[in-house]
Order: C-alpha cells, then sequence, then structure tokens
C-alpha cells in the first residue's frame, strides 16, 4: 500500500470514531470538505433520501447510477425525475456488454444460472470503472438493513476499492428514514408502494410480504442477500 492509500485508510478510521455520533448532515459536510470534487454518491433510486439529504449539503454532486439494463420502468423513471428536480450531476454508467450481447456470449438468463457473475458484470464492475476519479463515495447502507450491514461504519476504509465509503445514514432506523421522507417529501419510486420495499433488477426482485424482511424479495431461493457491491 503507497503512503496515499495508507493516509486515507487512517483517516477513513479516525473519521468513523470521531463522527460515530455526529449527525447525519454533519457527516456530510465533513465528507465534502474533506473530498470536494473527489465525492460522488451512489443511488439505486429506490428513492431519493439520500440525493436529498447529499444535494442540500453539496449541491451538484456527482450521483453514479448502475443503469445495468434489466431495471424496471419504474426505476427509470424514479431516476429521470431525480435528475430533473435535485442540483445534482447524473452520471449513468452502464456495464460493457449490453443485456442482448451478454445473453449472446454467455447464454441467455445469466442472472437465473449464475447471479453472482451477472452482479458482477452489470453492478460491480461498471461501479468499480465509476469510482476510478473519486477518493471517497457516500452510500445509504444502515445497519438495521440485514445482518450483513449491522457493523457498518458512518465512515469506513473499502479495502476493495481502496477508497473511503462514507455511510451518513448508517444508524437511522426504518422509522427515521420515513418520517423524514414524509415531512421533506422525497421522491419515492412507486414499486415502494405495490410491495417492493428493496428494488434491484426486474428478473430478480420479487414483493414482499408486510411483516417480511424488507431485503427477502432480492434474489428469492438463490441464496444470495447482496450483489457485491458492499462487499
Amino acid at each position: 500500500m503507497n503512503v496515499a492509500l495508507e493516509d486515507s485508510q487512517a483517516l477513513a478510521e479516525r473519521a468513523s470514531e470521531e463522527l460515530e455520533e455526529a449527525s447525519t448532515q454533519e457527516i456530510i459536510q465533513w465528507a465534502a470538505e474533506t473530498f470536494g470534487d473527489r465525492l460522488c454518491l451512489t443511488s439505486s433510486m429506490a428513492d431519493a433520501l439520500m440525493v436529498d439529504l447529499v444535494s442540500g449539503v453539496k449541491p451538484g454532486v456527482d450521483v453514479i447510477f448502475l443503469d445495468t439494463g434489466y431495471h424496471f420502468a419504474e426505476t427509470i423513471g424514479t431516476r429521470d425525475a431525480v435528475a430533473q428536480v435535485y442540483p445534482i450531476n447524473l452520471i449513468n454508467v452502464k456495464p460493457l456488454r449490453t443485456v442482448d450481447e451478454q445473453d449472446r456470449d454467455l447464454g441467455p438468463r445469466l442472472h437465473g444460472r449464475n447471479p453472482n457473475i451477472c452482479c458482477y458484470l452489470r453492478k460491480v464492475e461498471p461501479l468499480q470503472r465509476a469510482l476510478e476519479p473519486y477518493d471517497a463515495w457516500i452510500s445509504g447502507l444502515r445497519r438495521d438493513e440485514s445482518v450483513t450491514r449491522r457493523n457498518v461504519g458512518v465512515v469506513q476504509w473499502d479495502p476493495r476499492k481502496k477508497m473511503v465509503k462514507v455511510n451518513p445514514i448508517a444508524r437511522w432506523t426504518q422509522d427515521d428514514v420515513d418520517a423524514y421522507m414524509e415531512e421533506n417529501g422525497v421522491i419515492v419510486n412507486p414499486l415502494q408502494y405495490d410491495g417492493y420495499p428493496s428494488i434491484g433488477c426486474a428478473p430478480c426482485t420479487r414483493p414482499v410480504a408486510e411483516g417480511e424482511d424488507p431485503r427477502s424479495g432480492r434474489w428469492a431461493g438463490m441464496g444470495k442477500t447482496e450483489c457485491g457491491i458492499h462487499l
């Protein structure tokens, strides 16, 4: 590891402790002041919560959306609405292969046969490519979302991407999310009103019954809980 990476890792570890009790706005402000234009936000467009929070502190922030080619029409509509309403710079990132090219090269319905490879090709690799110009990225991870996210820090070092990751709402509960979105009129993907609390690609996302784990509709029956972006 070079000196710059060592410094960045130490910065992330120190900030994780110092900002653990800070407000969401304070965490975002720290990230904006520390990284400037080398900071971006990623959004799946399940809603505009993070866009609302971050653009309020850093207008013009780069927002990365992974256009996998498999999104619901409602997700694409939400993306377009968010880009029109909020003061952001939307960056639409696509995989190296179109869906048709992937079907041609690797066979149809790869998402059903090997979802890990499909997620890598359509999400993980494109994000890695998109993050190259940045030193830090903001995500909307929360500790209460799943067992795999219980130890998420408000700031952390991402050893795989070798950059700082900022999770300003890591401590929020679903009640906190609902209250903020209602109070601030945040744009919501309409699928959320149809039983989709966690929204991914259309072939691998199903509605969730009331009382079920909100993420249980993702890759249902495949023994998979994460696409790989946050691992």
